[in-house]
């Protein structure tokens, strides 16, 4: 117990030292103040950054200064904000607090750099995709798009993966196991997105989903969630008939929203030879 007690302090004194430190790079001017004559305190004061947050100065001063005081995810959104904080301060913020980030209500547009998208195209035998936080498809390789149809066909909801797998016809018909793959995707997807849940797009697609697929509409009350595994999934290709890949789930630095999904032919169906046969 002691332990714990002496790394939950040194997790407040570096949550004020954070804090602190970020309050004492900004000058009045970067937020909107005046210099004001005299000024020996350097950065903002304190009593600066309670006003713009809406806080009070006392408590503050407390979690500058490493007290045992809980600070709610909308004011730390509001210090972040405050103090200026990209994306990885931001996070370190919440982190430092054990606090799940709130879900930007302007989400930053997804954008996939140059070295995944290379990466993406040298997996030439392997089927692969990024998806970003509502799980939309947002790049993909050759061997993705022969194996699953062209993404580039489809528009806004459609080329999202909750959607081909239940409003679909065409890539429904594709999963062999549909039942258990789309029962565990939806699994997935909950708790995949369960920060961005609140947000107009979500909520847009979750009413969409409902309203066309009766098993989506049956199971997303039940609230079943689950974390992502590698799994087997068995293919039935309208041109070269069944096949088997190994999924896996791989996280991108940098943007926890975004993952790169890689299938992995098996020699079960000869499905090797059969994904040459595709892309030739």
């Amino acid at each position: 117990m002691g332990e714990d007690f002496g790394r939950t302090e040194t997790k407040y004194r570096e949550f004020g030292a954070f804090l602190r430190s970020r309050r004492e790079r900004l000058t009045p001017a970067s937020v909107g103040l005046k210099e004001g004559a005299r000024r020996r305190t350097k950065g903002l004061r304190r009593e600066e950054v309670a006003l713009l947050a809406g806080v009070g100065i006392t408590w503050y001063t407390w979690l500058e200064q490493g007290r045992e005081v809980h600070a709610s995810p909308e004011v730390l959104s509001a210090l972040a904000d405050v103090l200026k904080l990209d994306p990885t301060e931001r996070q370190h913020l919440f982190l430092l607090a054990d606090r799940a980030p709130l879900a930007s209500r302007n989400a930053d547009p997804e954008i996939v750099e140059t070295p995944l998208r290379r990466m993406l195209l040298s997996l030439s035998m392997q089927p692969a995709y990024v998806i970003g936080r509502r799980w939309d498809v947002l790049a993909w390789n050759k061997a993705a798009g022969a194996l699953f149809g062209d993404y580039g066909r489809l528009d806004g909801d459609e080329r999202n993966i909750m959607h081909l797998i239940f409003a679909d016809k065409d890539h429904r018909a594709l999963l062999i196991d549909w039942e258990e793959v789309a029962m565990a995707s939806l699994a997935m997807f909950r708790a995949d997105t369960v920060s961005h849940s609140g947000e107009p797009d979500f909520k847009r697609l979750i009413a969409k989903l409902s309203e066309r697929s009766k098993e989506f509409r049956a199971w997303w009350p039940c609230h079943d969630v689950l974390r992502r595994l590698s799994s087997l999934k068995r293919i039935m290709h309208p041109q070269c008939g069944r096949m088997a890949y190994e999924n896996t789930t791989f996280a991108v630095n940098d943007r926890p929203d975004m993952k790169l999904i890689v299938y992995t032919p098996l020699k079960e169906d000869n499905t090797d030879e059969k994904l040459k046969s595709l892309l030739l």
